[in-house]
């Protein structure tokens, strides 16, 4: 039976593992041995290790054929240190001894890395062009794991990620909060996938994914940020949050939340349904909020 290593074992690890543990032994990778129990019941074997400690990671060498890697990078910087302990920690000289070697790895990344397109369209050839600290140590390591798999022989996908939602994920604290969205003359494009079809798409790839290889995971929604907080105020009975123009909100949003809120793209989803053959359960967040 094949083996797959899962690092960052957060809400979308315990979506996927349910979906492969019949036909592959799992292994998820935790730095807090209290989840050891929630990854057994998704039918992981846990292991300890921290990606912020690259002696903890010595066994993780030989381990696995497939590495999905869904941990997010540090806080702070512009390169993601983790991805670069993991990839040391994965890589070796081919030997015999080793149990297995890793043939596939799956990179979550966020659509981040595009920075603000002003609402265009955007296809996966869009050069990168992050504002952020957060989107640069997302580039960072997507720059670290094509690098790492040319070198290491192995076959690499980067799924670009846009804002995950599901019926128990949704902003319903900053509704309840009212903090204020964007007029909609002045508003952005967001983008979404539900996190059971991310899931789904993660899989997608380790099964059909070309090599280094970077796709959208997003679904057919069209909406701009603030009418998506209406549309999951009205579905949970929640007022809708107020407008207020772009300028009053620099001194009334945080800057992690005004960061979010200044950029504006539409994601291209083609390559994710004709090359991963992916079909979407939830199409749009529309089909998510009908069952709320």
């Amino acid at each position: 039976m094949k083996r797959i290593l899962i690092v960052g074992c957060g809400d979308i690890a315990l979506r996927v593992a349910p979906l492969l543990r019949a036909r592959y032994r799992l292994f998820g990778l935790v730095r807090n041995p209290a989840r050891f129990e929630a990854l057994r019941e998704v039918g992981m074997v846990p292991l300890w290790g921290d990606l912020d400690e690259p002696r903890s990671l010595r066994q993780l060498h030989g381990l696995a054929h497939t590495v999905l890697h869904l941990a997010p990078p540090p806080g702070e910087g512009e390169h993601d240190t983790r991805t670069r302990h993991l990839l040391a920690a994965l890589a070796h000289p081919r030997s015999e001894f080793a149990r297995c070697q890793p043939q596939r790895l799956v990179y979550v990344s966020t659509s981040g890395v595009y920075g603000d397109c002003a609402g265009a369209m955007v296809s996966e050839t869009r050069p990168a062009h992050p504002h952020n600290d957060r989107a640069k140590r997302r580039l960072d390591a997507e720059q670290q794991i094509r690098r790492w798999a040319v070198r290491n022989g192995v076959h690499a996908s980067i799924l670009r990620v846009p804002g995950i939602y599901a019926g128990d994920r949704l902003p319903l604290q900053r509704l309840e909060k009212g903090t204020p969205a964007i007029v909609a003359a002045e508003d952005g494009y967001t983008n979404h996938i539900h996190a059971d079809d991310l899931a789904r798409c993660v899989i997608a790839a380790m099964q059909h994914g070309k090599a280094n290889r970077v796709y959208h995971t997003v679904d057919d929604s069209k909406l701009k940020m603030g009418d998506y907080f209406d549309a999951v105020a009205d579905a949970c009975g929640l007022p809708r949050p107020p407008r207020i123009a772009r300028i009053d909100a620099q001194s009334v949003l945080s800057p992690a939340l005004l960061s979010f809120m200044n950029e504006s793209r539409q994601l291209t989803n083609r390559r994710m349904k004709q090359e991963l053959k992916v079909k979407l359960r939830y199409a749009t967040v529309a089909d998510t909020l009908k069952e709320v």
